[in-house]
């Protein structure tokens, strides 16, 4: 046990699995741990696109922090207009409405109160090993959950859940009782997955055929993590709503829901609503994380350094690898745990994921080929 796992046993509760190291500062892909130098390709759970201590993020910080740390949605503000300007500039065509908010379940249980609502159905489908969240709706379309650490006492609707890439039984059981479908392209927690683009053409075409609402949920895979700036873009898709958050503030709490101009206009004063979503620091860094993805060319570099991972992966424990641009998981031949274990010993950070034989990474859009050479060359050694 690490000191601040001792100094955070006294009043914490103990209720997360905790890797054996204690970071003291961070910049660019590193972790600093006292005389350590690790690698992070991990990210803080896909969340730090542009690694740590960047100096646009920090000048972005303290020039907003001056001028306006914190105001609510009872004002409107120029810094929140900017925001959803950038964020609807890179969506995919036809989601030209933002509602801003802290979290990806947030932003998920948003969405399907939204389709409840709006439909009046009371049915929601999504996939099995999808992962959405721990609130009470965003909780009951994550596979597992009921059964282990749902704690509610009923869902909020019915769900059902579609085995990954059956067709047939998406097109059985999406029909005029569903409120919505959610998926996500890559389930993130599933260990990199990426769902079958037939599979996923499949489902939308049912979602139009019986008017139900398809919710994308991007909050791994958004925002230039896949090499796009959405996933959903890669599969020729047409969402009513998508969820983003994660890499959207670079490590500041932030998360936005978008929606079509025609599902906007069923809402009305007061059907949504959040204290600090929208806040001025949040929408600050939303700018600036897309305009640096932008003018660095990060998903060139997300496209090109994924393409070598794919291929230069494939060696030591790695049997294949899943996923898209830094979502990607690698299939091992013993438990991803121990690679893990192995990797870290070797100053290289990687996340495991529900699928005990994947390892996942979820790597900065910094990410550079050294630092690849270095993760083939660890796993190459691990053997």
């Amino acid at each position: 046990m690490t000191t601040a796992q001792q100094s955070e046993a006294r009043h914490l509760l103990q209720v997360y699995a905790q890797l054996p190291i204690e970071p003291d500062s961070a910049a660019g892909v590193y972790l600093h741990c006292g005389s350590r130098r690790i690698i992070d390709f991990y990210g803080g759970h896909a969340v730090a696109a542009l690694g740590y201590a960047h100096p646009d993020l920090l000048a972005t910080l303290s020039r907003q922090a001056e001028n306006m740390y914190f105001q609510s949605n009872a004002v409107a503000l120029e810094v929140r207009a900017r925001a959803a300007d950038a964020l609807v500039g890179i969506a995919p065509p036809g989601l030209s409405r933002v509602f801003f908010v802290n979290s990806g379940a947030e932003a998920n249980e948003n969405a399907l109160r939204i389709a409840c609502r709006t439909t009046g159905r009371s049915r929601v489908v999504a996939l099995e090993h999808g992962f959405h969240g721990r609130t009470a709706a965003s909780a009951a379309v994550t596979w597992g959950a009921a059964k282990s650490w749902y704690g509610f006492p009923r869902a909020p609707f019915e769900v059902e859940f579609i085995p990954r890439d059956d067709i047939a039984r998406a097109e059985a059981l999406i029909n005029g009782e569903t409120a919505a479908v959610i998926i996500e392209v890559v389930q993130g927690l599933a260990g990199a997955y990426d769902l079958d683009p037939a599979f996923v053409a499949a489902v939308a075409a049912a979602c139009k055929r019986h008017g139900v609402l398809l919710i994308v949920d991007e909050v791994q895979s958004g925002v230039g993590r896949t090499g796009a700036a959405f996933g959903t873009g890669l599969y020729g898709l047409a969402p009513d709503m998508l969820t983003t958050a994660k890499a959207l503030g670079g490590g500041f709490p932030c998360s936005a829901l978008l929606l079509t101009e025609e599902l906007a206009a069923k809402l009305k004063s007061g059907d949504l609503g959040t204290t600090f979503g929208g806040g001025p620091m949040a929408c600050a860094l939303v700018s600036t994380v897309i305009e640096v993805i932008r003018r660095d060319r990060l998903l060139d570099n997300v496209r090109t350094l994924s393409a070598e991972l794919q291929k230069s992966a494939l060696t030591g424990p790695v049997t294949g690898v899943q996923g898209r641009g830094f979502l990607l998981g690698l299939r091992c031949n013993r438990p991803a745990k121990d690679v893990q274990a192995a990797l870290l010993a070797r100053d290289i950070l990687v996340g495991t994921s529900s699928d005990p034989a994947v390892v996942r990474l979820l790597p900065p859009l910094t990410l550079e080929r050294q630092h690849v050479q270095t993760l083939c060359a660890a796993l190459a050694d691990i053997g």
